[in-house]
């Protein structure tokens, strides 16, 4: 596809919303890559780097498979996502860590508005489309319900969890963020960002390449096949998940990490939901319930920008 320089300009600006999400545990990017309009061409870009693409590179030339991959593309989209994760790394572990229950308020916002714009993508509704987000509900729900892994930095399991959370990342409705809190590798991958641990960086993204081009090509065709009952499933998933970012949580368990050194960290393992008139007394700590609710509005408002804009750009 051609475009002009502002025309990829806008790629990297939807691929700054993209990477921003992708860092928030329980949003993801593939649904602003949805919502924004992009989401088919960016599956058909990345399941175009096969074998057959390949033999155009040697038998044509760089510039011949350049065109076959949408190369021009993916570099205005990858840019702006690598410069919004590196960017928005410290400024949401800053706010996670300080100002928690406004800011997973304005996550659940940004998750809760998206529901109805991805269901819209359903072209009809019927029995089988309701029990598919019904189910994609519950299974979202009972996975935010397990407790996270204790965390590791081996470098073997931070390869596996780029190959499990970008399969979550590219999915309307699952967060690759959360994947990664459950497997224990997200504050792990959080810290390389902040910290450029490049190893740890570059040995989850070999992990996430990888596990990219093998899933890619399921989803594209779940979606040509099943696409009514694929978005509603993911849908569902969107409702479920809304269980892990809900604002006010009571911390049920814990873990130390790094155990007796000058690093020891006493890290949440299990969590459950709590009123917000309980977290005060539980956790001694402010409810901020005005503060939310501004938040989750903040979210909504947030989430139908964005929709709005793609719908202009459409036109």
């Amino acid at each position: 596809m051609n475009r002009t320089i502002k025309e990829y300009g806008l790629v990297s600006l939807k691929g700054l919303a993209m990477g921003a999400a992708d860092v928030i545990p329980g949003v993801s990017g593939g649904t602003i890559a949805f919502i924004t309009g992009i989401y088919q061409e960016l599956l058909d870009t990345i399941a175009s780097f096969n074998l057959r693409n390949l033999t155009i590179l040697f038998k044509q030339g760089p510039k011949a498979f350049w065109r076959a991959v949408n190369g021009n593309f993916l570099v205005a989209l990858l840019g702006g996502i690598a410069l919004s994760v590196v960017s928005f790394a410290k400024v949401f572990g800053f706010l996670l860590t300080n100002h928690p229950v406004p800011t997973w308020a304005f996550f659940f916002g940004l998750v809760a508005a998206s529901i109805p714009l991805i269901s819209r993508q359903v072209k009809v509704w019927s029995g089988s489309k309701y029990i598919a987000f019904i189910a994609g509900a519950i299974i979202a729900w009972l996975i935010t319900s397990l407790p996270s892994i204790p965390e590791t930095d081996s470098t073997w399991y931070l390869f596996m969890s780029g190959m499990i959370a970008i399969c979550a990342m590219i999915l309307p409705g699952i967060s690759g963020s959360f994947i990664l809190i459950l497997l224990g590798s997200y504050r792990t991958i959080l810290a390389a960002l902040n910290g450029l641990d490049f190893p740890k960086i570059f040995t989850f993204a070999a992990g996430a390449i990888v596990g990219l081009l093998a899933f890619s090509h399921l989803l594209k065709l779940m979606f040509r096949r099943f696409h009514d009952l694929t978005v509603a499933t993911l849908a569902g998933f969107l409702l479920g998940s809304l269980n892990k970012i809900w604002p006010w949580k009571e911390t049920v368990e814990w873990y130390v990490k790094h155990q007796g050194t000058p690093k020891e960290q006493r890290l949440p393992l299990l969590q459950d939901n709590i009123w917000p008139g309980q977290y005060t007394r539980i956790t001694g700590e402010p409810a901020e319930l005005g503060l939310a609710i501004g938040a989750v509005i903040g979210g909504f408002l947030f989430i139908y920008a964005i929709d709005r804009f793609a719908r202009k750009q459409v036109k």
